[in-house]
């Protein structure tokens, strides 16, 4: 079964229809590739794929620990190459909130950052940098 629609719009832009939910996400070409950078590009949106990932995973085994991990922020730095224009390297820099985490909580949530599926699914050749930012 088809898991999104999507349109090309004309002028390097197109519209992502996810079928099951109707949510949309519009795509333009970076301004460095020909476009207006209105939106996410493609490739923005597979940075943010593999650390929204990486997140989701953290949370279930969060969740599955008794773990509080809400309010957690990523921050995703997308390096790109130029031959062939490819993601060279997604930096993931996650920041966890003001918590008392002990250190057998944080060894569990980081255990599980490289083993979600995007980071398991990109080419080796991409450069994937995981970065725990703990309260003091």
């Amino acid at each position: 079964m088809t898991t999104v629609k999507t349109t090309y719009l004309g002028d390097l832009r197109t519209e992502n229809i996810h079928l099951q939910s109707g949510n949309k996400i519009y795509t333009d070409a970076p301004v460095d590739n020909q476009g207006k950078g209105e939106a996410f590009s493609p490739t923005d949106l597979m940075a943010t794929s593999f650390g929204s990932c990486i997140m989701t995973i953290m949370g279930i085994v969060a969740r599955d620990n008794n773990i509080d991990i809400v309010g957690t922020e990523l921050n995703i730095t997308k390096i790109m190459a130029a031959d062939p224009r490819r993601v060279d390297e997604v930096v993931a820099e996650f920041i966890f909130p003001d918590k008392a985490y002990t250190d057998e909580e944080k060894k569990i949530i980081e255990s599980v950052a490289g083993t979600s599926p995007v980071p398991l699914s990109v080419s080796p050749n991409m450069k994937q940098s995981i970065k725990m930012i703990w309260p003091k």
